[in-house]
């Protein structure tokens, strides 16, 4: 294996899980492809376009040349657009060709990955052609397949893998952006602490402190006396971080103990992808 040893969980993870989505697609009659799923404006095939359409950009295939339609009420910026694109290209596929194409994008990749000998710094292009090292790009990738299975097993009815490869590394990028959201966005106050405690499939404890200056760090030991705690299970947790739930929606599942204010302005910034 020539893979570098700090991208090989990045690849496991992503192949967990395209290999998940294509056993959740495969058996699929044309009806169910038009399913609704929890990413705003996306069906179920559109999902698999998403896929499809980023893990052929990772292997330097072309962008399709495609006029994106104006009603797209879910589309607004820039990288929405850029991504909208892969998708809204194929939303006239049938469920044959969109499996067909998948399965054999799926081998490539796996082709590709078993060839990758570059270092994880190697800069590379990713979307809207921003340079980001090649451990990046592809932790996107783990990130963002192990993200579009859940939103498809939601969409079918068929939960699992929440402590699967991806899971994994979905929980490490999401508390890596946890500081900002708390004392940036948020605005938590200075000299402050605020517990999150998380269980489940995947279970952690971590505080996120506010420093005099303002700053958080995340810290896994547990705070005496903090200004907040939030407990709440994995799945509602990576539901409100990645956008496809509102926290008003899964009250019942949150407890919250502490400054109420303070709680609903964490639960206000939550979100940090779509």
């Amino acid at each position: 294996m020539s893979l570098h040893p700090t991208l090989q969980p990045y690849a496991d993870a992503w192949t967990h899980s395209v290999d998940a989505i294509s056993e959740l697609v495969a058996p699929l009659v044309e009806g169910e492809w038009n399913r609704r799923t929890p990413c705003p404006g996306w069906s179920v095939r559109d999902i698999v376009s998403h896929v499809i359409g980023m893990d052929c950009e990772m292997l330097g295939d072309p962008r399709p040349i495609h006029t994106l339609p104006r009603d797209l009420y879910h589309v607004r910026t820039d990288h929405q657009r850029y991504m909208e694109m892969q998708v809204d290209a194929r939303r006239h596929h049938t469920g044959p060709e969109m499996t067909s194409e998948l399965e054999y994008t799926i081998i490539r990749r796996n082709r590709q990955l078993r060839n990758e000998s570059r270092d994880p710094e190697t800069t590379v292009r990713g979307p809207l052609g921003v340079d980001l090292t090649l451990e990046q790009a592809m932790r996107n990738r783990a990130f963002d397949v192990w993200v579009h299975e859940q939103d498809l097993r939601a969409a079918l009815g068929q939960p699992g893998n929440l402590d699967s490869p991806g899971a994994y590394v979905v929980r490490d990028e999401l508390l890596s952006v946890l500081p900002k959201v708390v004392a940036e966005d948020a605005q938590a106050p200075r000299s402050s602490a605020i517990v999150f405690d998380v269980n489940g499939p995947i279970e952690f404890l971590r505080t996120v402190r506010v420093d005099i200056q303002g700053r958080g760090t995340l810290e896994a030991t547990p705070a005496l006396g903090p200004a907040a705690t939030l407990a709440l299970d994995w799945e509602t947790y990576v539901r409100l971080a990645c956008g496809r739930v509102s926290a008003d929606a899964v009250a019942d599942r949150i407890k919250g103990e502490g400054d109420a204010q303070l709680i609903a302005a964490i639960l206000r910034s939550f979100a940090v992808t779509v």
